[in-house]
Order: structure tokens, then C-alpha cells, then sequence
């Protein structure tokens, strides 16, 4: 049978994720890797969540159905997070989903149709473009740091028989460049929007993991001090706790306007009814259970990691390379010379030093950024990072 003449047509825009081909990489024990953005499992607080499950499986409750908006424990401890985070709202603006992934999956789903136009940042995250692919926008760049005119983005969207639907950021330490984006930045992202009268996602995935300087308000906490209730903004905010707990369990949220929420809610309804409601109540009993502190620990172990690395680039690489500074998270993003290929520079640095990362050209909508590299330093112990950046800098010698 031909399958082909049987499948949507957005089919021919999902493709496979280079980051978790690349992972495949982690089990060769002669390959010291840079590529996946993942926790280390060291970090996971395995003892905390053995004693959850011992607790939570005395009851049936989490081996049943449940709502589809999520668990109202877990929803109440995260109206008190958002409201530390400036963020007043109610649960009914809360909605559990299966990792912040399935947030933007269904943010796509919710905002997108053929041709829509979605403005994202050039680098941005990989798994964004790869939700967002499905249902076949087009992607225009969106320049949060200089003076782009709404007006520019209008009339390309105009242009080609559509309309901005959202604006996409990234904007505590991005996935994949580790910058963060001021105050001000924010500011004008939210007046842009405005302008253009769209919406703007707010990914948060790496909000907690502050390493050093001042945290800046959330791009949803600035908008909410404009319109004085939730209800009335247009900004979306997608959290997660795989960064901060254990990533297998897949449980994230998004925050919003409580019309978006309920129409995503009837999303989740026809997509898995509900996210597993075991793994919901053990993030909520260890949320409880000495979660600032194990913040801090995970705080001070990548910062560690941030700064061998950081210290390993300026001792090794040659001249003409350049890399981002970041204040948290868990990626530095490397500049090449522009004659430099990414990709060709992984297939050398595998083959002659053992070496991985994760080229830079993926994570371009516009599939510019050949130049580029993304590294993770997250997974490396310090004499591993050390001499992986050592490895990387004997090839781009070479070349």
C-alpha cells in the first residue's frame, strides 16, 4: 500500500529533531558530548520522590481519571509560584500539560493555521519550530533587541495572505544561545505586540536556573502591571518542571487569560483527556518537600559547570571564535568564522576527537546560522567539559 497519497499534507513539514538523534551519542562512552540540553540524573531528588510515591499510592485517586485541566493541588501550589513571580491569578488560569512541550504543541494548534504568520527569535528553540511546523506557518524574524517596526511585520504577513498570530521568545537564558532579555527588551516586545495586536508566548523553561545578577520580571508580570488582570493579556507563559525535578515525568503549565485557557483545555480533552495524574501528585508532594533547597543545590552545581566551561573557551579556542556569556540555564552559544559549516565541523570533530555538539543551522527558521554551534555544559563533570573544549578547540585550529 502507498501511505504517502493517504497523509496530510502537513506531514511534509515535520521533521526529525537533529538534538535527539544526537542524544543517540550519550551511550558511546568514547564521545564526550556537548549536544543534549538535559538535567543531569545525579541531580534528580530520587529519595524525594520515593517517599512521594509511597504516600500518594496509598490512595486510588492517582491511578484514576481526572480532570483535564489538571491537579487542583498541584494548580494551587502554582498560583502561589506565579504570585511570588508577580503573577496574581487563579487556578482556572493554570493548565497542566504533558512537559511545556505539549504546551506549545497545543499552542500551535490553538493559534495556527496554514500560512499564519509566527514571529520568532533567530537562533530559537528547535522544539518550538518542530510544534509549531505542523500546522504549516510561515516565520518571520523577530528582532527583540533592535528598533524592527510592527509595521515591517504586518506587511510581510499582509503581503503573503495572512496575519501575525504570536510572537515567541525564549527570554531567561534561551534555548540555544543562553542569553537573557532585559527589562526594556520585554517592554517593547509587549508594545510591539500590541501594535500587531498578537499574542506572545513567553517560554519559561529555564526561569529558575539564575546563576548570578538580578532576576527580571516576567514578560506576563510586565504586562499584568499594564492591564491589571490576567484575564485581559495576551501574553502566554509556559513552565516546567523537567529542568528543575525529572524531566520523565513530563509535567509542565501554561499561564493565561482564562478564554485561552478553557479553549486549550478542550484541546487537551480530545488529545490525552488528562496528563497522568500519579506523576502530577508526585511533583506536588516533592514540591513540598524541600524544593527551594534542592534549587539552590542544582544552582551552585551548573554554575560550576557554566564556569569551567566559560574559563575552558577563553584558555583554548583560537582566535575568531566567539561565545555567549550566560547567567544561567544550560547552553553557550558559539560564533565561527563565517567560512566554518556546523554541521561539517561535528562529522570532523566526531570522527578525529571524539567530540559532540549540536550545530547551529537547526535552530534558524530561515535556515541561516551555518556558522553557529550550541553547547551544553549541564550534562559534563569539570575534567570532562575541560577536555571536550580542549578536543573542540584542536579541530577548529585545524580547520
Amino acid at each position: 500500500m502507498e501511505f504517502e497519497r493517504l497523509l496530510a499534507s502537513r506531514h511534509h513539514f515535520m521533521k526529525a529533531s537533529e538534538i535527539r538523534e544526537l542524544l543517540k551519542l550519550l551511550d558511546q562512552p568514547e564521545v564526550i558530548s556537548f549536544a543534549g540540553g538535559i538535567p543531569d540524573p545525579e541531580f534528580f531528588p530520587r529519595e524525594a520522590f520515593q517517599r512521594a510515591s509511597a504516600e500518594v499510592l496509598t490512595q486510588a485517586e492517582p491511578l484514576q481519571y481526572s480532570i483535564s485541566e489538571g491537579d487542583l493541588g498541584l494548580r494551587q501550589q502554582l498560583k502561589a509560584h506565579m504570585a511570588d513571580l508577580g503573577v496574581p491569578c487563579g487556578v482556572e488560569n493554570i493548565l497542566i500539560t504533558s512537559g511545556s512541550q505539549q504546551a506549545l504543541d497545543y499552542i500551535g494548534k490553538l493559534f495556527l493555521s496554514p500560512g499564519d504568520t509566527a514571529l520568532v527569535e533567530s537562533p530559537t528553540y528547535l522544539g518550538a519550530l518542530a510544534a509549531f511546523n505542523a500546522y504549516e506557518p510561515r516565520y518571520d524574524r523577530l528582532q527583540v533587541q533592535g528598533n524592527q517596526s510592527p509595521e515591517v511585520s504586518t506587511a510581510a504577513a499582509q503581503a503573503a495572505g495572512s496575519c501575525v498570530k504570536f510572537a515567541y521568545v525564549v527570554p531567561d537564558f534561551s534555548n540555544p544561545t543562553g542569553e537573557t532579555l532585559g527589562c526594556g527588551a520585554r517592554e517593547a516586545l509587549l508594545d510591539r505586540a500590541t501594535t500587531l495586536d498578537c499574542a506572545v508566548i513567553e517560554d519559561a523553561a529555564y526561569q529558575a536556573l539564575r546563576y548570578e545578577g538580578e532576576a527580571i520580571p516576567s514578560i506576563l508580570s510586565l504586562e499584568l502591571k499594564r492591564t491589571g488582570d490576567i484575564n485581559r493579556c495576551r501574553t502566554l507563559y509556559c513552565g516546567s518542571f523537567s529542568k528543575t525535578l525529572a524531566p520523565g515525568l513530563r509535567v509542565g503549565w501554561i499561564v493565561a487569560a482564562k478564554p485561552l485557557i478553557d479553549q486549550m483545555v478542550l484541546i487537551k480533552q480530545a488529545s490525552d483527556l488528562h496528563s497522568p495524574t500519579l506523576n502530577q501528585m508526585l511533583v506536588s508532594h516533592v514540591l513540598s518537600e524541600g524544593f527551594p533547597a534542592h534549587l539552590e543545590y542544582l544552582r551552585k552545581s551548573y554554575r560550576e559547570r557554566r564556569d569551567v566551561m566559560l574559563n575552558a573557551l577563553t584558555s583554548y579556542m583560537p582566535d575568531g571564535v566567539h561565545w555567549s556569556q550566560p547567567e544561567g540555564g544550560m547552553f553557550v552559544w558559539l560564533t565561527l568564522p563565517p567560512h566554518i559549516d556546523g554541521a561539517a565541523l561535528l562529522k570532523r570533530a566526531l570522527e578525529q576527537e571524539k567530540i559532540a555538539f549540536v550545530p547551529g543551522q537547526a535552530f534558524h527558521a530561515d535556515g541561516s546560522g551555518a556558522n553557529t554551534a550550541r553547547l551544553s555544559f549541564s550534562c559534563g563533570k569539570p575534567d570532562s567539559i575541560r577536555e571536550g573544549v580542549q578536543r573542540l578547540a584542536r579541530v577548529l585550529t585545524a580547520v
